[in-house]
C-alpha cells in the first residue's frame, strides 16, 4: 500500500485530505476527475518532485476526506478547492485538473485569478460539447449502472472485476488504495452525486461560463477514440480546441493516449507542466502530440 502521508484541512464546514510532496519555490495543485481523488496523480508526481511543491487532495466525500451529508454542486467543490488553496499554498500556483475536475478548476480560477501562474486541463469536456445536449438522459443511464455497482462493491471480488481498466493504468499500490478508498459503496455513492452535479452545472455553465483565466493555459486532449464513439470524441476534441483558442494565452495539444493521460503518458504531462512552471522557456518545444495553438 502507498505510504504517502497527509493531513486534514477544514473547508467550508467540511474537511478534505491533502497530501503535499516535492521541493522548490513553485506550487502545483491537482484537481482530480469524477470518481477519483489524490491517488490518480501517483504516476505523475514523482516526475515533478524536484520541480515544485505538489498538492494533491481528495474532494469532500472521497478517499480519506470527511463524509458529506448532502450533494455538493460544482460550485461547492470549487469553493472547497479555493479554501484549501488559501489554507495550504502561500503564493502563486499552477492549477492542474483532469476531466470533470476541469469544471471545478475553471470555476475556482475565478476566485484564484490573481494567484494563478498557469492552468493545465487534462482531457476536460467543455460545456459547449454536443455530448452534453442529451446529458440528462445519459446521467439517468449512468446512475442506474452506478446504483447496481454501489451494492455490488460490498464484495471485494466484484470491485476487482469492475475495475480492470484502473488496474492496468495505475501502479499496484495505487490501485489497492483506490479499491480500499473509492471503489466502495460510499465512494460509488459520492460518484453518483458528482454525476448529478455535472448535469446540474452544464446549463449554468452554458448560460454563464466561468471567466477566462488570464494566465497561460494548456489543454491536453486524449487522441484515442473508443470503438463506436468516433462522433462523440471528435466533437469533444473540437470543443477542447475551441476553448483553448478562446483563451488570452491558450493552447491545445492532442496526446497519444486515452482519457487518463496522467497515468498513460505521465512524462508528456510532466513536460507540459514544466513549460508552465518555466514561462520564459521555449514554449514551441513540445513533447509528443499535435499543437493546435
Amino acid at each position: 500500500m502507498r505510504q504517502a502521508s497527509g493531513r486534514n484541512v477544514g473547508v467550508n464546514g467540511r474537511n478534505v485530505y491533502v497530501e503535499e510532496s516535492g521541493t522548490g519555490s513553485e506550487w502545483v495543485v491537482f484537481e482530480a476527475g469524477q470518481g477519483c481523488g489524490r491517488t490518480c496523480w501517483d504516476a505523475l508526481l514523482p516526475l515533478l518532485h524536484d520541480q515544485a511543491r505538489l498538492v494533491a487532495y481528495d474532494r469532500a466525500g472521497f478517499g480519506r476526506s470527511g463524509r458529506v451529508a448532502g450533494d455538493l454542486s460544482i460550485d461547492d467543490m470549487a469553493a472547497d478547492l479555493v479554501q484549501m488553496v488559501e489554507t495550504v499554498v502561500p503564493g502563486k500556483l499552477v492549477l492542474v485538473a483532469h476531466s470533470m475536475g476541469g469544471l471545478v478548476a475553471r470555476r475556482a480560477a475565478e476566485s484564484l485569478s490573481s494567484r494563478l501562474s498557469g492552468l493545465l486541463l487534462i482531457d476536460p469536456t467543455p460545456e459547449t460539447a454536443p455530448v452534453y445536449d442529451t446529458w440528462d438522459r445519459t446521467t439517468a443511464k449512468i446512475d442506474k449502472g452506478l446504483a447496481v455497482a454501489q451494492v455490488l462493491t460490498r464484495f471485494r471480488p466484484f470491485r476487482r472485476l469492475a475495475s480492470g481498466n484502473m488496474r492496468r493504468l495505475f501502479p499496484p499500490d495505487t490501485y489497492e488504495a483506490m479499491l480500499a478508498e473509492n471503489l466502495t459503496p460510499a465512494g460509488i455513492a459520492q460518484t453518483r452525486s458528482e454525476v448529478k452535479a455535472v448535469a446540474a452545472a452544464i446549463p449554468r455553465f452554458r448560460a454563464r461560463p466561468p471567466a477566462l483565466p488570464r494566465c497561460e493555459a494548456l489543454v491536453l486532449s486524449a487522441g484515442h477514440t473508443p470503438k463506436g464513439k468516433a462522433e462523440i470524441y471528435t466533437g469533444i476534441r473540437e470543443h477542447q480546441r475551441r476553448y483553448a483558442e478562446s483563451l488570452p494565452d491558450g493552447r491545445c495539444e492532442v496526446i497519444d493516449s486515452g482519457h487518463f493521460i496522467q497515468a498513460e503518458q505521465p512524462h508528456v504531462v510532466a513536460a507540459a507542466l514544466g513549460r508552465l512552471l518555466r514561462p520564459h522557456a521555449d514554449t514551441r518545444t513540445h513533447g509528443p502530440g499535435q499543437d493546435f495553438g
